[in-house]
């Protein structure tokens, strides 16, 4: 009523007088202005949040999406942003809008998930400019969030399990390899030194043995047996044609006579 006021830290005054700004805004403090020639517009000078309703967009490859984000921003030049726009924050947030949705349906889907922070950067780019003659400054924009069609989010899940079955095989089949690379070159060691082989077998004899079977199977080289089979039959026909003819004995008849066979 008396004219006096008083400005906080983070608010500008600006003053009209007779409906004319005739200087700067005012800074923080006390200060006097005549009633009724002079009207006051206080201005916030902190970061404001402001939340972008989602909104279906349709990506460059046919896909419909909805898409809601957030935008902060302030104001660094308090008199433009009295004289130059009437409502800051319905302007910014439908400007916002419309960016939002040209900017996205620019990009194909796997680029909107996966690109989000170039997308971030180019609509607060775009923001800024066409914000900065209202005397107002855009920080900072997020996708807060993207929601795919039910069919879309089934076949994204179908690609993704088809992928990690792919990269399951490739795993696997690398292991075969490998081991057949192993093998190979543990095989060609035994053939080069047969007491190797002699060896890996005590040492399978003791693993099989540690389980305490009853049964052990001990493994042995077919040709080599069948060669030992072989020779000891050998043997035992030269010895058996060696020994002499035994005798013919007599044999007793039905009625106690002798008969010869």
């Amino acid at each position: 009523m008396f004219g006096i006021y008083v400005i906080k830290q983070y608010e500008r005054v600006v003053v009209f007088k007779l409906g004319k700004v005739k200087s700067e805004a005012r800074e923080p403090g006390l200060f006097f202005c005549v009633p009724v020639i002079n009207r006051i517009h206080r201005v916030s000078l902190r970061i404001i949040t402001m939340p972008i309703q989602s909104q279906g967009i349709i990506t460059k490859d046919n896909v419909s999406i909805d898409v809601s984000a957030v935008a902060y921003y302030r104001v660094e030049d308090p008199v433009k942003s009295v004289l130059a726009i009437e409502n800051v924050a319905e302007a910014i947030n439908q400007i916002a809008q419309t960016t939002l949705r040209a900017v996205v349906g620019r990009h194909t889907l796997d680029e909107a998930l996966s690109e989000t922070e170039a997308i971030n950067q180019n609509i607060r780019e775009i923001l800024d400019v066409q914000t900065e003659a209202w005397g107002i400054k855009v920080t900072v924009v997020e996708l807060r969030d993207i929601q795919l069609p039910e069919s879309m989010q089934r076949a994204m899940a179908r690609q993704a399990e088809a992928e990690r079955e792919k990269r399951a095989k490739i795993i696997a089949a690398e292991g075969e390899a490998l081991a057949a690379g192993e093998l190979a070159r543990a095989s060609d060691v035994m053939m080069a030194h047969p007491l190797a082989l002699q060896l890996r077998n005590l040492q399978t004899l003791v693993e099989v043995a540690v389980d305490k079977n009853s049964t052990v199977v001990f493994p042995a080289p077919l040709m080599s047996t069948i060669g030992e089979l072989g020779a000891f039959l050998t043997r035992e026909r030269n010895a058996a044609a060696e020994l002499p003819t035994p005798p013919v004995l007599p044999t007793p008849s039905t009625n106690g006579e002798l008969m010869q066979s």
